[in-house]
């Protein structure tokens, strides 16, 4: 049940957590850090509790975006702005979304602030021996504010999770430009975007592809095979329970509170349509589903 509860959770914070990628005060902040660009900006922001590590530890950590990009980031990001200059910028950042999207008065109501210290509860419970993101997350201060507090804590989350993920990635052998194949292949992201925002070269590609033929995952015109299907849900299934342990230690029944109160401050974020259509994340469940159509039929 565990494991269901942190799928269930992952569908409710991922949006709310990825606003630090996709809103325009996020760009915004990094900018008046002195962060050149959409890119430094997502690896200093997002790297910064690390502290001014350079890129191989980055790429390592990240998974999924191939050496040279992240070359062109770090460390050069740091002599622009040093790692607590980084993590005031995206706080702020936070502050300013959070606020824009869910208002003034939720920010600070009672059902945010219940959130808040529900996911801090979590986050504070999550074993992160093998987790460096989430460890570095979890190592900084509890904030004041409430959307503040709630943010950080799903962010320590979201890193746990996506650590236990990589975990699962590496022991089965598959490495990142496989997972991303995978990943499209299923459905969950684009292609086109994927190959775009983690340019690898177009040799990886193949190689990857090619690879995941021979393991019989991919048929010849580069769709999921029975057992491709299988190995994906098996990937996901073990995700899922590598991330249960925090939602083990708070109890079912605070779990479950928490993703009633995250599923319409995550409506919201889907919503304004800040978060793509076939983004990296693979954010395609109901609550996904359910946002976009509401969208559409509103006319956006």
């Amino acid at each position: 049940m565990s494991a269901v509860l942190a799928r269930t959770l992952w569908e409710r914070y991922e949006p709310v957590h990825s606003l630090v990628y996709f809103a325009p005060e996020a760009r915004q902040a990094a900018a008046e850090a002195g962060l050149r660009g959409f890119w430094m900006g997502y690896f200093a922001l997002r790297a910064a509790p690390l502290g001014p590590v350079g890129a191989p530890v980055v790429t390592s950590s990240f998974y999924v975006f191939p050496p040279h990009h992240v070359r062109r980031a770090l460390p050069d990001a740091w002599e622009l702005a040093a790692p607590a200059d980084a993590l005031a910028a995206r706080q702020h950042a936070m502050d300013e979304a959070l606020t824009r999207l869910f208002g003034r008065d939720a920010v600070t109501g009672a059902a945010l602030t219940e959130a808040a210290d529900l996911a801090w509860a979590a986050a504070e419970a999550a074993d992160t021996a093998g987790r460096v993101l989430s460890a570095a997350n979890q190592a900084l201060d509890r904030p004041a504010q409430p959307h503040l507090r709630l943010w950080q804590a799903l962010t320590t989350l979201r890193e746990h999770r996506g650590d236990g993920h990589v975990a699962v990635l590496v022991s089965l052998g598959l490495g990142p430009v496989a997972a991303m194949v995978l990943k499209t292949a299923a459905g969950e992201s684009d292609a086109g975007l994927l190959r775009e925002i983690r340019p690898w070269e177009p040799q990886a590609w193949q190689a990857a592809e090619a690879a995941l033929r021979a393991r019989g995952w991919l048929d010849a015109d580069g769709a999921l095979t029975a057992a491709g299907v299988a190995g994906r849900a098996d990937i996901e299934a073990r995700t899922d329970a590598a991330a249960a342990q925090p939602w083990a230690a708070v109890g079912a029944d605070a779990g479950a509170r928490l993703a009633a109160l995250l599923e319409p401050l995550a409506e919201t974020v889907l919503r304004a349509g800040l978060i793509p259509a076939g983004n990296p994340a693979g954010l395609t469940g109901a609550l996904w589903e359910s946002a976009r159509a509401a969208t559409a039929a509103a006319g956006g």
